[in-house]
């Protein structure tokens, strides 16, 4: 058999090849979501994507032959270093075939290259930071992936850890919330109850985003998210360019009926982000390399506005300053949104919601998530190679 080579992407033929290679690898699965090429492209551009500014690394192509079977980027997020004392380098984009000399090959050039750059390990995956999508999928395979999350098959696993020194280092959990029966629940009503009598005690009201300001808003969920989750393991604070670039993607298609901030004697104290998602229309259109993306775009809003095949809304972002922990704040939100996606779940055609993710050492958002009925579904994996000076 023709060894495997790995060669870093030089120019605009190689960075195609490195794009539009997972088509290759996922045409047989029928639960794979392909992204938006251009979004797949910006996300890419060291010049477009403000990431980059704290970023520095490459793209690689895995070649038998003159086939591309697997890619990988391997790169340095200087301010993930700066912000946790760390000297670590990280890897992402890791697409291959169930090819294990392309696999071993794809993570010793990651690894190589981190080590080269006088760093002491190797994280990942992640496209680019905790803020993005990251982490390896390792339950939940026969499900579509939600918007935000990665998705992979199930043999990417193994194949890192036959890898000579790579370890978990973390997981993640993702929640499946029932909507549709919630309004039902006597649990969920008693709790509404307990939480109006708390939050009139605490000074707690929860309320819905300004429409008309949705950049003011911004501004403050930034304020409120990178401290609310300043000590939580590999978080990275958004930028003010980073926040810019999540307003223009969010605003799109965030709905305030099910986004909310919570104020604790009119101090904002903490937040909760849900989206409807927008992977399901994606799915449904199936954007892919020859094909005109305007023609995905419009299917995307067919499926989304018009034929109504949402039937999820996916929970990527909550937070609760420090000082207003352990007052209710979490459970105020949490219920308001079962209140209020509930109401409208039957117009929308949403069954059900996705929390997450969620570290797994994070034992009182899993009591909080339970107590609400909910149950991980879908899990995620952080892995480690620890190199040495």
């Amino acid at each position: 058999m023709t060894p495997v080579t790995v060669r870093k992407v030089e120019n605009k033929t190689d960075l195609n090849t490195f794009i539009t290679l997972p088509w290759k690898i996922y045409k047989d699965n029928p639960y794979w979501t392909p992204p938006l090429l251009s979004m797949q492209r910006h996300k890419l551009d060291r010049d477009k994507n403000p990431t980059w500014k704290h970023l520095e690394g490459d793209y690689f192509v895995a070649w038998r032959g003159d086939q591309p079977v697997g890619t990988i980027a391997a790169f340095i997020n200087h301010r993930h270093n700066e912000y946790h004392n760390e000297r670590i380098g990280f890897f992402g984009f890791f697409e291959v075939y169930d090819d294990q000399e392309a696999a071993h090959a794809l993570l010793k050039t990651a690894a190589d290259y981190v080590k080269a750059k006088g760093y002491t390990a190797l994280r990942g995956p992640a496209s680019f930071s905790t803020n993005d999508e990251c982490g390896l999928l390792i339950q939940g395979f026969e499900d579509e992936p939600v918007v935000a999350y990665p998705y992979n098959p199930a043999y990417y696993q193994s194949l890192i850890e036959s890898m000579p020194g790579f370890v978990k280092v973390m997981d993640t959990n993702a929640y499946y919330l029932t909507l549709s029966d919630a309004g039902d629940s006597e649990k969920i009503q008693k709790m509404l109850r307990i939480n109006q009598k708390n939050n009139e005690r605490r000074g707690i009201v929860v309320h819905a985003p300004n429409r008309r300001d949705l950049k003011a808003e911004f501004v403050t969920l930034k304020d409120i998210y990178n401290s609310a989750w300043d000590k939580n393991w590999g978080f990275v604070p958004l930028t003010n360019d980073e926040l810019d670039a999540l307003v223009k993607d969010m605003s799109m298609y965030i709905d305030p009926r099910v986004t909310l901030f919570a104020t604790v004697n009119g101090e904002p104290a903490g937040f909760l982000l849900a989206v409807p998602d927008l992977f399901q229309a994606v799915h449904l259109a199936h954007p892919r390399p020859g094909k005109p993306e305007i023609f995905s775009l419009v299917q995307v809003l067919w499926y989304w506005k018009v034929r109504r095949k949402i039937s999820r809304i996916r929970i990527p972002f909550m937070g609760v300053k420090e000082k207003f922990r352990g007052i209710g704040v979490e459970a105020a939100m949490f219920t308001e949104l079962f209140h209020r996606a509930t109401a409208i779940a039957p117009k929308m055609g949403w069954d059900y919601g996705d929390g997450g993710w969620v570290l797994e050492t994070n034992e009182p958002m899993h009591r909080l998530v339970e107590a609400n009925r909910g149950y991980v579904y879908k899990r995620f994996r952080f892995y480690q190679l620890e190199m040495g000076e």
